[in-house]
């Protein structure tokens, strides 16, 4: 039997669960484990200039990878730092553990030095959290840790470590368990029967069916089992923010992104519905609009791993509780002798419609000779990484473009905060994308107001050369808090504008990085062009896009799920 020092059982812990980067920042209830991360090379260990950003770039990593992102901090400030990135994560289910120090545990309630309550602040915004008391007890609770935040529906763990059970002079046997056992955490993997059965009838039945994916499609790796569903049903696909790239967004049943800044042609659909099938969606409110008037005909097929997800705003009528994966293979096994040419017959009508309100061409926008449209600058990214990038963003009118005129044709390449709408996350989780695929295009499209949170980032990119490629859609404003303003306050801009910001150009080469600044529109292809040449340095593209361009489709607060604001002037 091996015997180790508590920290070192952590860094061999996290070498036996498969940890290749751990994103961190010291301090002193840690300094045992970063030391014992010292004299070994198996666990890599990111220095980050802020804990936020760790827990970001570990997000990236995991969203991109599938796999469960490691972030480690100090106690105290160095913990809490980490609750946004913990309630990012947390939001939009993805795997994360993170290892937070603590004071000794015969301080503990003390108010010691650096003392702060990390199970109890992250408590709400956790699958689990573990306080470990004992040091033989730190390769079980890593163990556990991980089956946790990766299996089910994912989400990140917390581990608080006291600084006394990781004490270097004292040796304790080492025991990784081989079978994680937990009576009480068994995610239901199978669909029941009767509601299997249930949901294939109905949707055989259905003469307007729509299938409605979200990000557990994803979180899943269900893609192609998805898309091999839709066809075989010839219905049209309609996908959340979180599910953009899990059917392609070219493929020809699809019919764009659905809810709040959704597509006309797709929220139409959804609402003239006589069948929605949801696959590892949650019908949030950026999805439904007003619920009392969300849908109304239509019978709702609701596909999740997490119960407490079914009908929870929205009712369920054929509620099935399983993971996705395992419940398309129960629907093809009913499905064998399913007749795709007469069901092609039975929706043509459905079609006919749907395609009316395609010609709508509702992401149709007018150009301008004089200042370039965010609308341009995404678009021109398609164009110059031939569709093919890992695209991460930050939250506002610049998210909403990137996902509306960027169609991702493979899960996992669109990366973004949407449950909790974190600014400043798109920068650093861009660098733990290009961490984990070293060799691929990664840009990040932010805006002037959300790379302020995080740039002081641009210093761990130069210290471990990661080529991100920012693209700023800068329009010197709040840009979403406008759009409200402008919409609802009367055009009050309180607090919106930024007056006061950098030279980004010469901030991002005092950094050691390329600068380059666009304001026109005739410039901006070739600028991009450049940007994308440099294939091993980091480069921001400091983009000044028209102020006052809105974000359209948009849907009329308190509506259905089909009334929209086409454009300043034009509703539904």
């Amino acid at each position: 039997m091996e015997m180790m020092s508590g920290a070192a059982m952590v860094v061999r812990a996290l070498k036996d669960v498969g940890v290749k980067h751990v994103f961190g920042y010291p301090g002193g209830s840690v300094l045992d484990i970063y030391d014992a991360l010292y004299v070994q090379d198996d666990v890599e260990h990111i220095l980050v200039r802020h804990e936020q950003a760790a827990a970001h770039m570990a997000d990236g990593y995991a969203r991109s990878t599938g796999n469960t992102g490691t972030v480690l901090v100090t106690s105290g400030p160095g913990a809490t730092n980490t609750i946004t990135g913990i309630a990012t994560a947390y939001m939009d289910s993805v795997p994360m553990v993170v290892l937070s120090g603590q004071v000794p545990t015969m301080h503990i309630g003390e108010d010691a030095f650096q003392e702060t309550d990390m199970i109890g602040c992250s408590r709400p915004i956790v699958k689990h959290s573990f306080l470990v008391k004992r040091a033989v007890d730190i390769p079980e609770a890593i163990a556990k840790a991980y089956h946790i935040a990766n299996t089910g529906r994912p989400g990140p763990v917390v581990i608080d470590l006291p600084k006394d059970i990781v004490n270097p002079l004292e040796e304790h046997p080492y025991v990784f368990p081989e079978n994680i056992q937990m009576r009480s955490y068994n995610p239901t993997l199978k669909g029941h029967n009767k509601q299997i059965k249930k949901a294939i009838d109905t949707i055989k039945a259905a003469k307007q069916p729509v299938l409605y994916i979200g990000g557990g499609v994803v979180a899943s790796e269900s893609s192609e089992e998805v898309t091999r569903f839709a066809e075989l049903l010839g219905c049209p696909v309609t996908s959340t923010l979180m599910g953009l790239g899990a059917v392609s967004g070219t493929h020809e049943q699809f019919v764009g992104m659905l809810g709040m800044h959704g597509t006309f042609e797709a929220n139409k659909t959804m609402h003239n519905a006589d069948c929605i099938i949801a696959l590892g969606a949650r019908f949030d409110d950026r999805v439904t609009n007003n619920v009392a008037k969300f849908c109304p005909n239509a019978t709702i097929v609701h596909v999740d791993i997490d119960p407490t997800s079914i009908s929870k705003t929205v009712s369920a009528h054929i509620p099935v509780v399983g993971s996705i994966e395992t419940v398309l293979e129960q629907f093809f096994d009913r499905l064998k002798d399913f007749d795709k040419s007469a069901q092609k017959e039975n929706l043509a009508h459905w079609w006919e419609q749907v395609n009316q309100w395609r010609a709508t061409k509702c992401l149709e926008y007018k150009l301008d000779n004089d200042q370039i449209k965010p609308q341009q600058v995404v678009e021109s990214l398609y164009k110059h990484t031939n569709g093919d990038a890992y695209v991460t963003s930050d939250v506002g009118q610049h998210q909403m473009f990137a996902a509306l005129y960027y169609p991702f044709a493979k899960p996992r390449r669109w990366i973004n905060s949407g449950g909790a709408g974190t600014m400043g996350f798109g920068f650093p989780a861009a660098m733990g994308v290009q961490m984990a695929h070293p060799e691929a295009t990664v840009a990040c499209v932010t805006g002037d107001g959300s790379i302020q949170m995080n740039i002081q980032e641009l210093a761990t990119c130069l210290q471990y050369n990661i080529p991100v490629k920012i693209i700023s859609i800068n329009n010197r404003a709040l840009g979403m808090v406008r759009q409200w303003q402008d919409m609802i306050y009367k055009g009050r801009h309180s607090h919106s504008y930024m007056d006061s910001l950098p030279d980004f150009v010469k901030l991002t080469e005092a950094y050691g990085h390329i600068g380059i600044r666009v304001d026109k529109p005739e410039e901006l292809d070739d600028a991009m062009k450049r940007c994308f040449a440099e294939k091993d340095r980091l480069v921001f593209m400091d983009i000044r896009v028209d102020q006052n361009e809105h974000v359209y489709p948009m849907q009329i607060k308190y509506g259905a799920m089909d009334d929209m604001r086409l454009s300043k002037t034009e509703r539904t």
